[in-house]
């Protein structure tokens, strides 16, 4: 009978190798059980390892960390055509409405409306993009003729810029429109390193 006691209470240790070894429920009450635990022990992280001091994105050798003029060139026409569109269609409304006032609502005066909103846009766009494509090109040209990237080639291209559109005018359009890109451009310069020069005179006065 004990033979058979040991048998039913050891059966299944016996099968699996592990003898007559038995655990009560006694000696398995203080062992956590890992599935249900409010909190598992992974979640215990040191945050300053969650703090990235190196960049996030892996850069080619001879990269630069930001895009260079020749990527951002892409953007600025697309850009430039955009803005021109939308700000000739809404000058060709204005315009549309106020030589039709005396008309009218009635097809014809649609029709004109619609034709000076898609002249003046078409116009502006192509304006601003041919500005936009001078601008980038001599930005790179002057880019990889210098080898540095900084704001004296944005002022020079800008200058070029307008010098090259208005050279229709002759030497007075060359010189206007080479100081309305000179203008524009220094006035841009400025505006970026703003607060550069802030903190640089904020130091010196210290």
């Amino acid at each position: 009978m004990e033979g058979g006691g040991n048998s039913k209470g050891t059966g299944l240790g016996g099968l699996f190798g592990h003898g007559g070894l038995g655990y009560s429920h006694a000696d398995l009450a203080g062992v956590p059980l890992t599935g249900m635990s409010p909190l598992s022990p992974y979640l215990n992280l040191d945050p300053k390892y969650l703090v990235q001091d190196t960049d996030e994105f892996i850069l080619p050798t001879g990269a630069n960390k930001t895009r260079g003029r020749f990527e951002l060139a892409f953007f600025t026409i697309g850009g430039c055509c955009m803005t021109g569109a939308a700000f000739g269609a809404l000058n060709g409304l204005r315009l549309g409405l106020k030589e039709t006032q005396n008309m009218a609502w009635s097809k014809p005066r649609n029709v004109q409306i619609l034709n000076m909103v898609t002249r003046q846009g078409a116009l502006w766009a192509n304006t601003l993009g041919s500005l936009a494509l001078l601008y980038s090109a001599f930005g790179v040209i002057i880019e990889k003729t210098r080898g540095a990237e900084d704001d004296l080639n944005t002022i020079a291209a800008g200058t070029l810029t307008g010098m090259l559109y208005k050279s229709t005018g002759g030497v007075r359009g060359i010189a206007r429109g080479g100081v309305a890109g000179l203008t524009l451009t220094g006035l841009y310069a400025l505006y970026n390193n703003w607060e550069h020069m802030k903190g640089s005179l904020a130091r010196q006065s210290l």
